[in-house]
């Protein structure tokens, strides 16, 4: 499996079939599976921290991105990313 990257850049395409571009902003590990947390691009470039939109994909076994599936698996994400960005302040 491909190891994603902080930095990396990709493109995702929304519910309206339009193109946008995304930042891996942070991955974290949780019970053997992978997530990236992502923000838009123009977002980012804006450096307007409270306006980022922040949301996050799970990283399947072929390296590929895919929705979490329920509340509970992203609460659990979230929780997560909170701790993980907690140490780094």
């Amino acid at each position: 499996m491909e190891k994603i990257e902080v930095g990396e850049i990709f493109t995702i395409i929304d519910e309206n079939d339009q193109e946008n571009e995304v930042e891996i902003i942070g991955t974290v590990e949780l019970e053997g599976t992978e997530y990236a947390a992502v923000s838009f691009v123009e977002d980012i470039q804006q450096e307007n921290d409270e306006e980022m939109d922040v949301f996050f994909l799970k990283v399947d076994l072929d390296g590929d991105f895919a929705a979490i599936d329920s509340d509970e698996e992203f609460d659990k994400v979230l929780a997560a990313f909170d701790e993980m960005m907690d140490e780094e302040e």
